[in-house]
């Protein structure tokens, strides 16, 4: 039977395994190092928490680990149930027992983790990506709302980028096109000339971040149970003109504003801050 893994944080209480009887010796970050050292050996991990008994109980902890296969969840279950686990003593370890009819809402993976996921099951040379188009459309935005904006807008200047990228799967003859657009505040009167570029350089990876993400959401790897590896790929409607390079529909992308990306779990390691590896042509290599 296959099973389908998108490129999405893991919800369902079948990719859920729930470890009890933790011992109080070790601390909670010990614990955490040999739990995701035993269970990756199953599949691999999204998360692992480590938390503190409730104080109505014995002292000591719990986990709550997350796979992205809920068959490599139930492997490890069937495997380290009522057996030592980051212990001597034997855990008890249970699939997630949350109600099948409860509907979590489904949230992307970030970049990195989308990076994570295809060099687990592609390899890290069986995918590429490469940037289409960067293109900042800050002095565009600025003449042409510049009629519209209210006094207090008045004067007031953003920083606005727009990207596409292109996964490439080579092996399975998949190319999934991404876009995305960033935009934060610009105050060129508050902010030095070194503060400036920095601001520029980090909205353009949060750009080329968010359209990797983009592009990662129209592939589903199909997991059969032989341990070989499908693609299933889901083309947007106003993004499948990209396939073949062209840019039909990136402009009808949402705008995303700037504080999005400073609260949430994305970091800068998928993309170098160095200006030669921002350039929107030719930047198609494998991840390493």
């Amino acid at each position: 039977m296959a099973e389908l893994i998108p490129f999405a944080v893991p919800t369902g209480s079948d990719k859920t395994l729930l470890v009890w009887d933790l011992n109080s010796g070790p601390t909670a970050e010990a614990l955490h190092r040999s739990l995701s050292t035993a269970l990756s050996c199953f599949g691999l991990l999204h998360s692992v928490r480590v938390l503190p008994n409730a104080s109505v109980a014995r002292p000591g902890f719990y986990a709550v680990v997350k796979f992205y296969s809920a068959r490599a969840a139930r492997r490890a279950q069937q495997a380290c149930d009522g057996r030592p686990l980051a212990q001597s003593a034997p855990v008890k370890v249970h699939l997630g027992n949350r109600h099948k009819a409860v509907r979590h809402q489904t949230l992307p993976l970030n970049s990195s983790r989308c990076q994570e996921l295809a060099n687990y099951y592609f390899g890290f040379n069986g995918w590429s990506k490469r940037i289409i188009k960067l293109q900042e459309l800050s002095d565009v935005e600025g003449r042409e709302d510049a009629a519209l904006a209210t006094p207090a807008q008045a004067g007031k200047k953003s920083l606005k980028f727009l990207c596409a990228v292109e996964v490439v799967l080579p092996a399975y003859e998949c190319r999934s096109p991404g876009s995305a657009v960033v935009e934060g505040p610009l105050d060129e009167l508050e902010e030095g000339p070194m503060a400036l570029l920095m601001k520029r350089k980090v909205a353009q990876k949060l750009a080329a971040q968010k359209a990797l993400t983009d592009a990662f959401q129209k592939v589903c790897i199909v997991a059969l149970e032989s341990g070989k590896i499908a693609v299933e790929y889901r083309p947007g409607g106003e993004t499948t003109g990209t396939r073949n390079g062209g840019l039909q529909g990136l402009m009808q992308v949402g705008c995303l504003a700037w504080e999005q990306y400073s609260q949430g779990e994305e970091d800068f390691r998928d993309f170098s801050v160095e200006e030669d590896e921002l350039r929107p042509l030719g930047w198609d290599q494998p991840v390493t």
